[in-house]
């Protein structure tokens, strides 16, 4: 079992560095191409923070692990908004933008509702999955949501610039190559190993999924916020989040299940009635408080919430 940890930890580390390596190497190959920063941005870059968690889901989706799938999404999301946000709101209060205040964390809130809605099939007399159609329906929600952002950070003449090192074309393709080799190796010794653990510790792929896979797969964006909190530069910590949340919904949950309909165990609804309701308090304190701004208390109160529920859900388990 000591030996699946270490395999385990040494693919995620695989994974999060093989993400690093393709979206480094893509990046300069697009820039070399005339490809703007607006669109690597958007579509590289944005990629390379969810590469972990759709690799992760792809794998387990193929290998018919759909407690892996849904425990990776809906951990990864409630741990991006509880404990990375809670850690880089008590870095630094953190200030919102009005566009993520009426806009972005309503559509997050409204992801988690459609994930709800269509996973316990609630529109029909079916049982609780995710199936192809539903899949696709959520790639349509993922191309809107990408159209917004284009047409937000298009309208948006502060954009940063993104600044990339000047490789040579050998060293692009080997980055480009060893970062996909990174990803599929690692996706595999992470689903692979946390599917032996879950069964060497007898406790259930769902909370395998929930706690060290999700923890494990939203490294990219702790290393992103926290930095961006440090820097204070808010809109990075807490777009990356809101971002990461609505795509791990729409782009992989969708992907997840054209690969192979995913079946549903209603117990994850009250991990997703945590996220519903996580994003409503994030919401709700863009209004409480100092406005438009997670103060340091209600960044420790998402902290030690979710620190109380996933000690809940381990103890379940023993």
């Amino acid at each position: 079992m000591i030996l699946q940890g270490i395999i385990l930890i040494a693919g995620l580390l695989l994974l999060v560095k093989g993400a690093d390596w393709l979206v480094d190497g893509a990046s300069v190959l697009a820039k070399k191409n005339k490809i703007s920063d607006l669109a690597i941005g958007l579509t590289i870059v944005a990629f390379g923070t969810s590469a972990p968690e759709l690799v992760v889901n792809s794998v387990a989706s193929m290998g018919g692990y759909p407690d892996i799938v849904f425990g990776n999404v809906i951990g990864s999301n409630n741990f991006n908004l509880f404990i990375i946000l809670g850690i880089a709101g008590l870095i630094t209060p953190l200030a919102v933008q009005s566009s993520s205040v009426w806009k972005e964390i309503p559509f997050s809130l409204f992801a988690a509702i459609v994930l709800i809605i269509l996973a316990n099939n609630y529109l029909s007399s079916e049982s609780p999955a995710l199936s192809m159609l539903d899949g696709a329906i959520l790639l349509v929600l993922f191309i809107g949501f990408l159209y917004y952002v284009f047409t937000q950070l298009k309208s948006d003449p502060s954009t940063e610039v993104i600044e990339l090192k000047d490789y040579s074309t050998l060293k692009i393709w080997g980055l480009i190559i060893i970062g996909l080799g990174g990803l599929v190796i690692g996706g595999k010794l992470v689903v692979d190993n946390a599917v032996a653990m879950a069964q060497s510790l007898g406790v259930s792929e769902k909370i395998i999924g929930l706690t060290i896979v999700a923890a494990g797969t939203s490294l990219p964006e702790l290393a992103t916020s926290v930095v961006a909190s440090m820097k204070k530069n808010n809109d990075i910590a807490i777009g990356n989040i809101i971002g990461s949340n609505i795509f791990n919904i729409f782009l992989i949950l969708g992907v997840s299940s054209m690969i192979s309909p995913l079946s549903f165990k209603v117990a994850f609804n009250t991990d997703i009635y945590i996220l519903i309701g996580g994003t409503l308090f994030l919401l709700l304190a863009m209004f409480m408080g100092k406005k438009k701004t997670l103060d340091r208390w209600e960044a420790g109160l998402l902290l030690i919430t979710y620190l109380g529920y996933t000690a809940y859900l381990v103890s379940l388990e023993v």
